[in-house]
């Protein structure tokens, strides 16, 4: 035993996944120096952790369990189930501590790693900035779930997400959506919930169930087989790689078998920050993307997705190649900007899709941020009272037309977000449009002019109705006229411009 007066020193000392021949060489050397040997177990006594280091415990050890005093969260404590908790915690640092004041080395075995969903961390937050600390990594239940699999976790560029199942059904469906592999962590009585959110994202039949990974009793399989009341807490669901195996040929054609689908996904006005988590999970899902070449740009390259992009003004043509597609049992991706029902691609999906032909096709349309939000949300809240939405396109209706609307929902005193405001070949249309505005709304009406909301070359400016350019308007803009209760000022002296509609009306107005 250390004898010295000097303090001694704390390890948390990570096991691995649970069969001991996994622990790591400086784990076994640590136990084996340390003077005293603690463990967390529950009231019955017995411990997982202790159970893996066991023929490493010396006679002269000092073993300090650390039991638990509540297991679920029903508890007479004032507070609660957190609070009981709470106060364990700081009684077994407190323990722990007089063993380190009295020189003596303290190794804290946790399963796993310890500071990966570890109880060690605990005693870590409450002691290492006290007293010389060294933590051992160990091999994680994650790592062992996918080598007991047998399957690839994450390829290239692919994303893990690790997600504790107790967080809410809904959280865990959107974050499943979105990711390209998942681990599960802490099922038992969360595994209803966690298979719910699994099918919930569509991804029930990509999922693996394992149990006590490399310990006695370990089960694998698929997780849509599992009964639920036969599930304990030491087991993980697992969605392993999407990329496909090595065959030695090209990859197959996906036979036909029900499953071809096409998917109309809303990629909002840029990146991949204005993606929803649905629209995310939609494109990695997908077989082909299909889409305006640009659109298709933004999302990331996946092996073996196959991408097909072609002009903007194509859109029957794409519609129509993409049910091809999906009636041969692909999943199709049809990728539009902004809100795919916004002068977009979901209109022209669903009128290609109305034909007999393809009667059978399902067809779903994910929606995404409009580039009139987005270029609000970046001005303040012009939109915060009714407005309109106009395209200032006449390739597919007629400039009467729009010109009809544009008098119409200016009388009315609506705010307007004007869509397709000018083009290389459509360069008179916003100063007939400022025109008409002029009409019914004063020159000091403010006007947001967003382009390339959320790209490289983003820009925001406010500018009086009088005084709107024609020529600094493209096809990347997008134009917000305010109403006569649009508001325009400035903050944080003069540097930022806002600009809001109230949402109250005067009345008589």
């Amino acid at each position: 035993m250390n004898t010295e007066t000097t303090r001694g020193k704390l390890y948390g000392v990570g096991l691995g996944p649970g069969d001991p021949s996994l622990m790591t060489v400086r784990a076994v050397e640590v136990i084996a120096a340390a003077d005293v040997v603690a463990y967390h177990s529950a009231r019955h006594g017995r411990s997982i952790a202790r159970r893996i280091a066991e023929k490493h415990l010396r006679a002269d050890h000092i073993e300090e369990p650390l039991v638990y005093p509540v297991t679920t969260e029903t508890t007479d404590h004032p507070g609660g189930y957190r609070g009981a908790l709470d106060d364990f915690y700081e009684q077994a640092a407190a323990r722990l501590a007089a063993h380190l004041d009295a020189g003596r080395t303290v190794a804290v075995l946790a399963e796993g790693d310890p500071l990966f969903y570890g109880s060690y961390q605990h005693m870590h937050k409450r002691l290492a900035h006290r007293y010389d600390t060294e933590v051992i990594p160990g091999v994680t239940s994650v790592s062992a779930a996918a080598a007991r699999l047998g399957e690839p976790l994450v390829e290239a560029e692919e994303v893990l997400t690790i997600l504790p199942g107790t967080l809410p059904e809904e959280e865990l469906a959107a974050r499943l959506a979105s990711t390209d592999s998942a681990v599960v962590m802490k099922l038992g009585r969360t595994f209803g919930k966690v298979r719910g959110a699994l099918e919930r994202a569509g991804r029930l039949e990509e999922a693996r169930y394992v149990e006590r990974a490399t310990m006695e009793g370990e089960r694998t399989g698929r997780l849509a087989d599992v009964d639920p009341e036969s599930v304990p807490y030491f087991s993980v669901a697992v969605l392993p790689s999407r990329v496909a195996p090595l065959t030695g040929g090209p990859a197959p054609e996906p036979a036909p078998a029900g499953r071809g689908e096409v998917v109309v996904v809303g990629t909002g006005p840029a990146g991949p920050l204005w993606l929803t988590p649905e629209t995310r999970g939609a494109l990695a899902a997908a077989d082909d993307l299909v889409g305006y070449t640009t659109y298709v740009d933004r999302v990331p390259h996946r092996p073996g997705q196959r991408r097909h992009g072609s002009d903007n003004r194509v859109e029957s043509e794409r519609a129509e190649f993409a049910l091809e597609l999906a009636r041969r049992g692909r999943r199709v991706a049809v990728v539009s900007g902004g809100d795919p029902g916004v002068f977009a691609m979901a209109t022209a999906v669903l009128e290609a899709a109305s034909q007999d032909a393809y009667e059978d096709i399902p067809v779903r349309v994910l929606p995404g941020v409009t580039a009139a939000n987005a270029a609000a949300a970046r001005a303040g809240a012009p939109l915060g009272h009714d407005y309109a939405t106009l395209s200032l396109s006449d390739r597919l209706k007629p400039w009467e037309v729009i010109a009809e609307r544009l008098a119409a929902a200016a009388a009315a005193d609506l705010v307007l977000a004007l869509y397709n405001p000018g083009s290389r070949s459509r360069t008179w249309q916003v100063g007939k449009a400022r025109e008409l505005l002029l009409e019914h709304r004063t020159p000091d009406t403010p006007v947001v002019l967003g382009r390339d909301i959320g790209g490289p070359e983003e820009s925001v400016r406010v500018v009086r109705l009088g005084d709107l350019d024609p020529a600094e308007v493209d096809m990347r803009t997008l134009l917000i006229v305010g109403s006569s209760q649009t508001r325009w000022t400035r903050r944080r002296g003069g540097a930022e411009q806002i600009v809001w509609t109230p949402r109250r009306y005067p009345e008589g107005g």
